[in-house]
């Protein structure tokens, strides 16, 4: 029925049927199902991106590890835009890119801002590179929380804790801070602002006396943490990801692979991303037959 009344229509269907079989048959490229085909075209440089507040460092720590056992990746480039973070995430990702430099160069690139758990990371990098407003440093610790035992006085709640030591609820929010707990808590902060500064030394290479200067909680421009040593050099992304290439041996052109994003398809280079949804969609049963056929109104 449907080939009689629309036979030019049907003979279109089945022949770009044919060809998108036989282009899926000689390629091997196209994985139905959603799948992305990658094409390998010689060495390259691998981006991993840190973006936002550094609150878990798995998905960062794949994509490195992913990065690192690629034979086809000379380098790595950390691209970071980011205020900090939790302090055991960043320090999870610092021990990777260490881990990493000691098989693959690896370069860290400043975006907009690369501050505190930011700058933490990029310091395992073999390398920084900042633009000139780059927001960076604030290389400290802090730990905050709102009290608002004042405000359940004023409506007339009373908190009831029961601990098994005495300093089980430290940093309550509804009561005051004992001058011990203040102590404790000032002992804590102070000793992992000195982790943060031992792993920017031994990833830096710095003296521990200037490090321990620079390290007040000050934010410093990229153009000033050059000068400080903070960085190395003043440039953007395409920079870094060319620096990267040739610390990692690369002569020629320097391409880049971004985790995550779609590489190169040759059914896109041949058809066209529309006519290759089209045609994946057809050969995968979701368009219907109405979909594609109008009754005449003859």
């Amino acid at each position: 029925m449907f080939s009689r009344r629309h036979p030019y229509l049907f003979f279109l269907m089945v022949s770009a049927t044919i060809a998108a079989v036989t282009t899926l048959g000689l390629t091997s490229l196209l994985m139905l199902g959603g799948e992305r085909a990658e094409f390998d075209f010689g060495e390259k440089v691998g981006v991993v991106e840190v973006t936002g507040m550094i609150v878990d460092a798995r998905d960062t720590i794949d994509q490195i590890k992913q990065l690192r056992e690629d034979d086809t990746i000379k380098a790595i480039v950390v691209r970071i835009d980011s205020p900090g973070g939790a302090v055991a995430p960043s320090q999870e990702i610092y021990r990777e890119i260490r881990k990493t430099a000691s098989q693959k160069k690896v370069v860290a690139s400043m975006g907009a801002v690369a501050a505190s758990g930011g700058y933490y990371i990029a310091a395992a990098a073999d390398g920084i590179i900042a633009s000139p407003g780059t927001i960076t440093g604030s290389i400290g610790v802090i730990m905050a929380y709102t009290n608002y035992r004042a405000l359940l006085d004023k409506i007339g709640l009373v908190p009831v804790v029961v601990k098994s030591g005495a300093y089980k609820d430290t940093g309550s929010p509804v009561r005051e801070m004992t001058v011990e707990e203040r102590e404790f808590l000032e002992s804590l902060t102070d000793k992992i602002h000195q982790q943060f500064i031992q792993d920017i030394v031994a990833g830096r290479q710095m003296d521990p006396e200037k490090v321990s200067q620079l390290a007040d909680g000050r934010i410093y421009t990229g153009e000033e943490s050059k000068a400080l040593g903070l960085v190395d050099r003043i440039g953007n992304i395409e920079d870094a990801i060319e620096w990267a290439g040739r610390m990692g041996g690369i002569e020629g052109q320097v391409s880049a692979v971004y985790v995550g994003e779609d590489e190169f398809s040759l059914l896109d280079y041949l058809l066209g991303t529309s006519l290759k949804t089209y045609l994946v969609r057809l050969l995968k049963g979701e368009l219907a037959a109405e979909a594609v056929y109008r009754p005449s109104n003859g």
